[in-house]
């Protein structure tokens, strides 16, 4: 993890989630812990099946979207049209992902000032030409993982 350190994740996520006026729940509480120890995002049904019974589908699906809406995880869609969960970059940090077409696994990957800076300066000329304000990028590269070469 290169936001904060693992141990201040749930700390920082129950200041915010109080600042939003939402209960940490031990529901939410496993829903951030599996995501804080994930090499990548999870979908509902990693989630679920990482979590175990303790927290039911449903509460599962309730808990993303309030810490969603509480900008604690970030949701991501996949080209198959999965949808997979994260938490914020303001508790990661920034970085990217390598996504394998083949067996739909997902990996983090932070790049180097140099490349980030890069693919930073890319969009804004994109922004430039095309008169848009560029805010914020996700940068996900398609191909297969190391298992499926």
């Amino acid at each position: 993890m290169q936001g904060i350190q693992a141990t201040e994740v749930l700390t920082a996520v129950e200041s915010r989630l109080n600042t939003y006026n939402v209960r940490y729940t031990a529901g939410r509480r496993a829903v951030i812990d599996s995501l804080a120890k994930s090499n990548g995002p999870l979908s509902a049904a990693e989630l679920f099946t990482e979590i175990g019974l303790a927290v039911p589908l449903s509460s599962l699906y309730r808990s993303l979207t309030v810490l969603e809406e509480a900008g604690v995880v970030a949701r991501h869609f996949g080209g198959n049209g999965l949808i997979r969960y994260e938490l914020a970059e303001w508790l990661l940090g920034h970085h990217h992902h390598l996504v394998c077409t083949e067996c739909g696994s997902v990996e983090d990957v932070s790049l180097p000032l140099s490349y980030e800076n890069q693919i930073h300066d890319l969009i804004e000329n994109i922004g430039r030409i095309n008169s848009f304000k560029p805010l914020s990028h996700v940068f996900e590269i398609e191909g297969r993982c190391l298992s499926c070469t």
